[in-house]
């Protein structure tokens, strides 16, 4: 592996090899990743450092193909140059692993020699942090490749486009990233483990997540007349507590459903009922069942709820992306090779997310997990959360994160079960 990056400052020129418990990398992997830990962090904190928002990641992606080239690989891009996919060893049938290339609309808050150089983006959900494992990743997979030692084809998938709606993994999905895989993987950083630690998880992994608007309007009036007229700040008060309260109990409570408002706006003058009303929220779902009728039923429950007070109503209930629902089968390969990789005892049991993920796009055409993996820093009682302007990682978590995931391509190909 070369890069034309600079190697940081700072950055570990080796990593140590297996932990205690784990097993070794075939094909002397375990000697050339500790020689590369310090060219991985490089690529990582330049992305970081040049971060880019969805769809405009022409930049990044352009750097992996690079990457990709120079180890002989041949990436395929996307027409629009803000995505790509490629294949590593041969066979028909495809294990995938997909890495997002995007950043936040949020201002880099560190003090740190890699921040941001753009003003307003950042890259502060870890992304940067999973297209340099997945480049690690395919990097290693052509050491094997090239021994011969690889049994069967590998695809990585680097999408733009995870943080917005619509997302990108569709569009990958119609590019064919999809063709011959039998099972697809990803990791997700999470600053609430340490790192060294996995959280896996099988089922409900993250939740659907979709938008509602609704507007009110009516004739306006003096709040000395409501009888007159059509109180909307009222009848918007019934839709926020009501309509919340009664999915409660249209709906199987075992399905996660959330509905929380986040903004409502009505009027101006404390004397006078508005004409106009409106509210936005988001509906969260875990069941993909439940997902599939929400649309439906929320929009009749407001209008139920409206029509007592007289207001108009209209309803956008808008599809953001579906919940993630780990398989089964996926879930146990990618614990075990976690396992393998890091020791059986560094592998927890992962929380339920109710954000979303669009990775569920990828696990309706075919089985697959999310895993989570541990950015924090060992020992320390500080926690820079996601989406926020001051995160960051501790570094080692990509090496764990190729580790792992160069296990898990190993115990998926050689699983009958896909």
């Amino acid at each position: 592996m070369t890069t034309t990056l600079t190697e940081p400052e700072g950055a570990q020129a080796e990593w140590p090899g297996p932990l205690p418990g784990a097993e070794p990398l075939p094909g002397q992997l375990d000697r050339w990743l500790a020689t590369r830990g310090a060219e991985l962090v490089a690529i990582r904190r330049h992305i970081h450092a040049h971060p880019e928002p969805s769809y405009h990641e022409f930049e990044t992606a352009a750097l992996v193909a690079r990457e990709l080239a120079v180890a002989g690989l041949s990436p395929q891009m996307l027409p629009e140059g803000n995505g790509l996919f490629c294949d590593i060893g041969e066979g028909d049938r495809v294990i995938a692993f997909r890495a997002d290339l995007d950043a936040l609309p949020l201002q880099d808050l560190k003090d740190v020699p890699y921040k941001s150089t753009v003003p307003k983006v950042a890259h502060a959900c870890g992304h940067d942090v999973h297209t340099t494992v997945m480049l690690g990743l395919g990097l290693a997979l052509q050491q094997l490749a090239e021994s011969g030692q690889l049994p069967g084809r590998v695809r990585l998938i680097f999408q733009c486009a995870e943080e917005t709606v619509p997302s990108g993994a569709p569009k990958l999905i119609a590019a064919g990233a999809l063709k011959d895989v039998a099972a697809i993987f990803a990791l997700h950083c999470y600053p609430q483990l340490p790192s060294g630690l996995i959280g896996v998880r099988s089922g409900p992994f993250t939740a659907a997540a979709d938008t509602v608007d609704i507007k009110l309007s009516g004739p306006g009036g003096h709040t000395a007349r409501p009888h007159l007229t059509a109180d909307l700040v009222y009848a918007l008060s019934k839709v926020i507590v009501d309509v919340p309260a009664l999915l409660g109990r249209r709906v199987d409570p075992r399905a996660g459903l959330s509905m929380v408002w986040g903004a409502v706006h009505a009027g101006e003058a404390f004397n006078a009922i508005p004409g106009e009303g409106v509210a936005r929220g988001t509906v969260r779902i875990l069941s993909r069942d439940a997902w599939r009728t929400a649309p439906e039923l929320v929009t009749q429950l407001i209008k139920d709820v409206v029509a007592p007070t007289g207001a108009q109503v209209e309803v956008g209930y808008h599809r953001g992306v579906p919940p993630v629902i780990n398989d089964r089968m996926a879930a146990a390969v990618i614990a075990g090779a976690a396992g393998a990789a890091l020791g059986a005892e560094r592998v927890v049991e992962a929380e339920i997310s109710m954000g979303g993920e669009d990775f569920a796009f990828y696990l309706d055409q075919v089985p697959g997990a999310m895993i989570r993996l541990g950015t924090g820093v060992p020992g320390s009682d500080e926690k820079h959360d996601l989406h926020q302007g001051d995160f960051d990682v501790d570094e080692s978590c990509i090496g764990y994160g190729v580790r792992v995931m160069v296990h898990t391509a190993l115990a998926a190909l050689a699983t009958a079960a896909f």
